[in-house]
């Protein structure tokens, strides 16, 4: 057993467990090895995917309390759900357990995503306040690597009045984000916003610092076009205030205008496909503000989906071979460098090749952007594509 991790975690409870409930043959809760009586191995021979990660914790979500019991309703929703045609090798760790001090949650949560990220395991996290994303965002900080982040919220948790704002709660963890040393943020992308709930200072901002934001309009019309955001983010954040009331009620926060429920189950596997993508939270679920448990059941779905995403990976990313891949290229008007665009034979995904500002090295002259065939169809018509120039600017 993993006792380095199994020291931040409590058993799962015994009602949820095969041994009492008869389970059909292909639920989750027949398939999942969860965390019971011993703490699951977690060795990298394991071959584990996935691992599912409560947290008991919402002392940061001041307007959404009591977050920190979530994990449970939901998992009662996830097990009945069968899997779909895949071999499914998931472990259920249990619940991180409150920590003395919110500080305390967070370092483990750190921890816990840091060592299943080494070892090639996703986490699924369930919260929790959406602080905890400052958490999951932590945990990369010792791998050596630049950090793509995917918010998905109705707000933009983000002080754009006081950006350097010492509070670190559910409405500024972005800050926290932004402003962490040492800094191997890489890029930030909100999506589902809606624009009446965010600040000038805070779009700003975004603008600024070259950030990617989608309103809520801009997803309801054609949510394809959240996919290579997602497809570019290491870490996804789902915040259940971005469904609408009469879909998921479990949210003091959730409002008439929001997601659809079936929008957010596409996101969720939009996320799960990503080749990237090496951990997700779904935050902010309240099981006191729930109805029926209309909330947990639409989370479970989320979480299938993202896993259904996950097992259907197209492992496309432009490498190798490159026989895989059509290169397309354009030049732009009065442009003197040409716009080179990548499409995968198997899975139809484009990527643009967007040079570094700066040398890096012979093998390294370029960085690959996921993209729509909208954006090669825009550099046609002598258009600089949004995503190529804001990433352009982050280069060095």
């Amino acid at each position: 057993m993993d006792t380095t991790l199994e020291v931040f975690f409590s058993a799962l409870p015994e009602n949820l467990s095969a041994n009492n409930i008869s389970y059909k043959k292909g639920q989750i809760g027949q398939i999942v090895n969860g965390y019971f009586d011993e703490f699951p191995v977690l060795e990298e021979d394991s071959k584990i995917n996935l691992a599912i990660v409560g947290v008991e914790e919402g002392r940061g979500t001041p307007n959404n309390h009591p977050t920190g019991k979530a994990p449970n309703f939901v998992r009662e929703y996830l097990y009945k759900l069968f899997i779909g045609d895949y071999n499914c090798n998931i472990v259920d760790l249990g619940n991180i357990k409150q920590g003395a001090t919110i500080n305390d949650t967070y370092f483990a949560v750190k921890t816990v995503v840091e060592q299943l990220v080494k070892k090639d395991i996703l986490p699924i996290i369930i919260g929790g306040g959406h602080d905890l994303t400052y958490a999951q965002y932590l945990g990369y900080e010792k791998l050596e690597q630049q950090v793509e982040v995917a918010v998905i919220d109705q707000k933009i948790d983000l002080n754009g009045e006081d950006p350097e704002a010492k509070d670190l709660n559910s409405d500024t963890f972005l800050n926290h984000i932004i402003l962490n040393e040492p800094d191997f943020l890489f890029s930030l992308s909100s999506l589902a916003y809606q624009t009446y709930f965010v600040s000038q200072q805070t779009i700003q901002m975004y603008d600024k610092l070259f950030f990617t934001a989608q309103r809520l309009g801009v997803i309801s019309t054609k949510i394809a076009d959240a996919e290579p955001v997602l497809r570019g983010a290491d870490l996804v954040s789902f915040d259940m205030g971005a469904i609408r009331q009469s879909e998921a009620p479990g949210n003091k926060n959730a409002g008439p205008n929001g997601l659809y429920g079936d929008q957010a189950c596409q996101l969720a596997r939009y996320a799960g496909m990503s080749d990237k993508c090496s951990s997700i939270g779904f935050y902010e679920y309240n099981p006191d503000s729930d109805i029926q448990g209309q909330t947990a059941k639409l989370l479970a779905q989320m979480i299938w989906c993202f896993m259904d995403g996950y097992y259907n990976r197209k492992n496309d990313a432009p490498l190798i071979p490159k026989s895989s891949y059509i290169i397309y290229r354009t030049t732009l008007e009065n442009e003197d460098y040409e716009l080179v665009f990548v499409k995968s034979k198997m899975s139809d995904r484009w990527w643009m090749q967007v040079p570094y500002r700066g040398f890096k090295s012979v093998n390294e002259r370029y960085y690959l952007v996921p993209c729509r065939y909208e954006d090669y169809l825009a550099a046609l018509e002598g258009e600089m594509p949004d995503v190529w120039w804001k990433t352009h600017q982050k280069l060095v």
